[in-house]
């Protein structure tokens, strides 16, 4: 089970180095704390589409706009740092009950829960707390924990 925590942590390290790129182009040019996106890698570096919360393509969630990554909040799971005309610090957008699989292009990307090897999203708080099976990322803020499953243990 351990290997949950850290193979989503893995897929997240690949996706950080992939988004850590100055975008230039199009899009929002003002992303806020709390609003969401699809990330996506392209050819020139990352591709940063501001959507709703609620879309199922919103991978990622904006926890902080800082000046520079090393004020990306430390102390939980690692942020993606996106960096724009700000830096974002960037974590993902999972919605509880939903499943995901790691992809190299987007990093997670919600899936069947049927899919092999997909992780499920057993709870989301907004605080940190232990979780059943101790399969948890954890980010400092704002403050979320997610329980994480593998989505076969769950039917």
């Amino acid at each position: 089970m351990r290997k949950i925590g850290l193979g989503v942590g893995a897929v997240a390290v690949v996706v950080a180095g992939a988004f850590a790129v100055t975008l230039l182009g199009t899009g929002p040019s003002g992303p806020e704390q709390g609003g969401c996106a699809h990330i996506e890698r392209v050819e020139e570096g990352a591709a940063y589409r501001a959507l709703d919360c609620a879309a199922d393509d919103a991978n990622v969630r904006v926890a902080k706009v800082v000046d520079d990554a090393s004020q990306c909040p430390t102390g939980g799971a690692p942020y993606t740092v996106f960096h724009r005309t700000t830096t974002l610090c960037l974590m993902p957008n999972f919605v509880q009950g939903a499943c995901y699989q790691g992809d190299r292009a987007v990093g997670m990307r919600k899936v069947d829960c049927a899919t092999a090897r997909a992780i499920r999203v057993a709870s989301v708080a907004r605080e940190p707390v232990e979780c059943a099976n101790g399969q948890k990322l954890t980010y400092p803020e704002p403050a979320v924990t997610f329980c994480l499953v593998r989505a076969s243990e769950m039917r």
